[in-house]
């Protein structure tokens, strides 16, 4: 089965004077995830995202398409980086989720990819 895991960033680095999302600590851990993730092959993709304010909105539904700066969504609740990855089952992913929340200090949404 496939994952999507997002890493759910509350604004906390604004908030404590960084401009960057994650302290040294949180990279370290989440690398040592990482390295255990790839090494068991189940990394299908991985990545952090820009802030909110660099996002580009695109309708193009109408009859001419619709473009501006910064997230669709309000607040201070952002997908600060996520996973995809292939594990076994929801059980399996679950734990990862875990062990995820626990290495970036973040919240963790975690989502089964369809088909």
């Amino acid at each position: 089965m496939q994952f999507l895991v997002n890493v759910i960033d509350t604004g906390q680095a604004a908030a404590a004077g960084r401009t960057d999302s994650a302290t040294a600590a949180e990279y370290e851990a989440v690398g040592a995830l990482n390295e255990r993730l790839q090494a068991d092959g189940h990394i299908l993709f991985a990545g952090g995202l820009t802030a909110p304010q660099d996002a580009v909105v695109v309708d193009a539904r109408g009859e001419s398409p619709t473009v501006s700066d910064g997230s669709l969504f309000g607040g201070d609740e952002y997908i600060a980086g996520f996973w995809v990855l292939d594990l076994p089952d929801v059980e399996t992913a679950r734990a990862v989720a875990t062990e995820a929340s626990v290495a970036c200090n973040r919240t963790i949404e975690l989502r089964a990819l369809q088909g």
